[in-house]
């Protein structure tokens, strides 16, 4: 029988979930906009002054270019105009998943329609004006480089991270990176998270042929809510592994304590809980569209112009609409790829199960069961949850939000209390 408690939120807060680089990304794709509009009015006006049927058409292609680009931009745009509006229960961060839903769909068809084709070309070959349109294809080709520039310079994932403290601790961004290397005495000792494939435990190694003795080594982890924990070693094939497991999240400080000739050594390493390399909830979708627009519209004029060389050169007039199909299901695996994963997103598909064990992990640790667990994304970088736990312990809602604390990417999140009688109860 079980007493359950109210729902208790972790904390007022602002339901702001954009990307962190969401105002340099809305700039650089109204940019590419003017860009490829520019682009568009040229061609049109060059086309019609000099009566080039061929730069009119690139120029109308341009403008389904600069169209599409625009559905990113206006995202972006009413995404951040609409971040704080209430009636957006759990903000705008999904405005650019549904652009690239939107895109992906763009996508789909434009590789359907020049999959059609080219292969009426293959079947009834047209004439083609090589001088004309070889340098229309390099010139399309340079203004699809030169934007997919523009975007990317919006949509690095480059994580700084800048401690700025005083005490000479030695500082890096968690686990699932290199090994931590800290001087003690007469050589380095090397600390790191390990996990793959195994329940994550401290590994300790030295740069020196003399492994220190298990008993030698200490690792007292130091949690934000104060919590402490004392993790001991044990003898392994070239290096020293932790006894226990270490709980999640992997946010805390680690003391290390070394003995070395009767000298006894100390530092901190300061863990921070992220999921480089793992989170495909960080990924910018609508960006990601931006960008596979352009470089899909590059990679078929690099085709194009490999067919129309080789046409010209060797009379292989077939080769211009076999690159064109070539090209279209290039487009059509993007688009397949992109509809996927926006659309799991737009139906809160758990977007990270890694992330979602992990935080089971951190409430279950002390005996208690997580009996229902909700994961969702809300932005790029943002992900909400919805977490029931069921406990014989007094426990309220504010003991389980300082265990998921440690979660950098969990913005939104709302548990709930269930109180058990103990069994010998």
């Amino acid at each position: 029988m079980t007493d359950t408690e109210s729902i208790f939120q972790i904390q007022p807060h602002e339901h702001v979930f954009l990307g962190k680089d969401h105002d340099k990304a809305e700039r650089r794709t109204w940019a590419v906009i003017v860009l490829c509009s520019v682009m568009m009015i040229a061609e049109i006006i060059g086309g019609a002054l000099f009566g080039s049927l061929a730069l009119i058409a690139d120029g109308l292609h341009m403008s389904t270019h600069a169209g599409a680009l625009l559905l990113a931009a206006l995202a972006y745009t009413y995404a951040r105009k609409y971040a704080n509006d209430r009636s957006f229960t759990f903000g705008t961060g999904k405005f650019g998943d549904l652009a690239g839903y939107s895109s992906a769909i763009i996508l789909a068809m434009i590789a359907l329609l020049i999959g059609y084709e080219a292969v009426s070309r293959l079947l009834n070959p047209v004439p083609i004006s090589f001088n004309e349109a070889i340098p229309i294809a390099v010139l399309g080709l340079a203004v699809n480089v030169v934007s997919a520039w523009l975007l990317s310079g919006g949509h690095h994932h480059g994580h700084g991270h800048d401690h700025a403290h005083s005490h000479g601790h030695d500082h890096g961004n968690g686990h699932d990176e290199e090994p931590r290397r800290i001087a003690l005495g007469r050589g380095t000792l090397e600390i790191e998270v390990f996990e793959d494939k195994v329940p994550p435990r401290f590994r300790v190694r030295t740069d020196t042929s003399i492994l220190p003795a298990s008993s030698d080594v200490t690792i007292e982890t130091i949690r934000p809510d104060g919590r402490r924990q004392l993790f001991t070693f044990e003898t392994r094939d070239g290096y020293l592994e932790s006894r226990d497991e270490i709980p999640e999240p992997h946010a805390f400080v680690a003391r290390i304590r070394l003995m070395q000739e009767a000298q006894e050594f100390e530092r901190e390493l300061e863990f921070e809980e992220h999921d480089h390399g793992h989170g495909a909830h960080h990924r910018d979708n609508n960006m990601r569209a931006a960008v596979i627009h352009v470089i899909a519209d590059a990679a078929v004029s690099v085709l194009v112009i490999v067919g129309l060389l080789l046409a010209r050169t060797f009379g292989w007039l077939w080769m211009d609409p076999l690159a064109g199909f070539i090209g279209a299901l290039v487009i059509a695996n993007w688009s397949v790829g992109l509809l996927r994963d926006t659309g799991g997103i737009l139906l809160d598909r758990t977007p990270d199960p890694r992330m979602a064990e992990k935080v089971r992990k951190a409430i279950e640790n002390e005996g208690d069961r997580v009996t229902d667990l909700h994961l969702w994304r809300l932005g790029p970088g943002h992900l909400g949850a919805i977490v029931s736990v069921a406990t014989t312990k007094p426990h309220e809602a504010a003991h389980y939000r300082q265990r998921l604390a440690g979660f950098a990417d969990l913005s939104h999140v709302t548990v709930e209390v269930q109180h058990a009688r103990p069994a010998n109860g």
